[in-house]
């Protein structure tokens, strides 16, 4: 620098330059270093897997483990409306094991109880191999793959365009924070939630398909696979829904001003100019661990029709979560 007889607070501001510009660099790679920890660990963990892998195996050698279920005697319960229906759209064993263990446990009479279990073709083995060796005395379960069902063309149509939505929504999400200078949390938080894979999950989505996979029910009780039931549930279906689609409840905490929990604005995108003229977006959301759904309400409706329009209309979403958007489109249906 003296040789050349630089400017010496010329040469000492552009040192800084450079040394905040690498500072930049490594905290930008630090918040992708948490952004990727975060998509990591939201995926299968490795214990399950291998659980799994146990269990397809075990489906494959074991004839006890490829059993019937249910056994034939209890076949006509399945489409028995005076039984009580409670549904799993999971890919998860042990979680789904936990959610109907806890059920049955708690249940003041569980021989009125039928599960019915939807996976997906890679779970199906395992989550069989699971429920035919350590089967329940009192209630009836059912396990059944998305393979094995005859689905229309239109559906299978419908289903493939829903993924592709949500695929390009996450796209959209994965774009921007990979390109911006993110801070872990807040809003940013959200956008961390729908790259989720469990937003992607055909199993997530496909709750709003319900209807056409239970043809023969008109009322059933839905739990997610995170649930563990500790109280007897069978008053769920005396419930008088008064002609509504989805019976659900906000967050207990509730309060006139206060809302601990989701508000739709954080599911729904207020920009477009449609959406506020239907909903408010700091009204709670419901929890959707825990729904009532009545089947031949949801068909007069045709809310699986309307979602699939709103959908297309609004394609960018705070959140994939199709849980709370079927009640989203359920009110602007009406």
């Amino acid at each position: 620098m003296t040789s050349k007889q630089q400017d010496i607070k010329a040469f000492a501001f552009k040192t800084k330059a450079m040394l905040l510009g690498m500072e930049q660099k490594v905290q930008s790679a630090k918040k992708r270093e948490l952004m990727y920890w975060y998509l990591a660990s939201r995926g299968v963990p490795k214990s399950l897997h291998c659980l799994c892998l146990k269990l397809a195996e075990e489906y494959a050698v074991n004839a006890m483990a490829r059993s019937c279920l249910p056994p034939p005697e209890h076949v006509s319960r399945l489409a028995d409306t005076s039984f009580n229906h409670i549904v799993l759209l999971t890919d998860n064993v042990l979680a789904a094991s936990v959610v109907i263990s806890s059920t049955v446990e708690n249940a003041a009479n569980p021989e009125k109880l039928v599960f019915h279990i939807v996976t997906d073709k890679k779970t199906y083995s395992p989550m069989h191999a699971w429920f035919a060796t350590n089967r329940l005395k009192s209630a009836v379960v059912e396990v059944k793959g998305l393979h094995q069902y005859d689905w229309s063309q239109e559906v299978n149509v419908g289903v493939k365009q829903m993924l592709e939505i949500h695929h390009l929504i996450c796209s959209h999400y994965y774009n921007n924070l990979k390109e911006n200078d993110l801070e872990y949390g807040g809003e940013h938080q959200n956008f961390l939630e729908a790259l989720s894979p469990s937003c992607l999950s055909l199993m997530n989505h496909l709750r709003i398909y319900i209807p056409e996979l239970f043809p023969e029910l008109n009322k059933i009780v839905f739990l997610d696979d995170d649930v563990v039931v500790q109280h007897d549930i069978s008053s769920l279906w005396t419930l008088d829904l008064n002609g509504k689609i989805v019976g659900a409840v906000v967050d207990s905490w509730c309060g006139e001003n206060c809302c601990p929990g989701r508000k739709y604005k954080d599911y729904l995108n207020f920009s477009h100019p449609v959406i506020p003229s239907h909903l408010d977006q700091d009204r709670c959301a419901w929890l959707s661990g825990m729904n009532i759904f009545d089947l031949e309400a949801w068909r007069r409706s045709n809310i699986t029709t309307s979602y699939h329009k709103w959908l297309k209309l609004v394609s960018k979403f705070v959140c994939c979560c199709v849980s709370y958007l079927v009640i989203n489109v359920a009110l602007l249906s009406m």
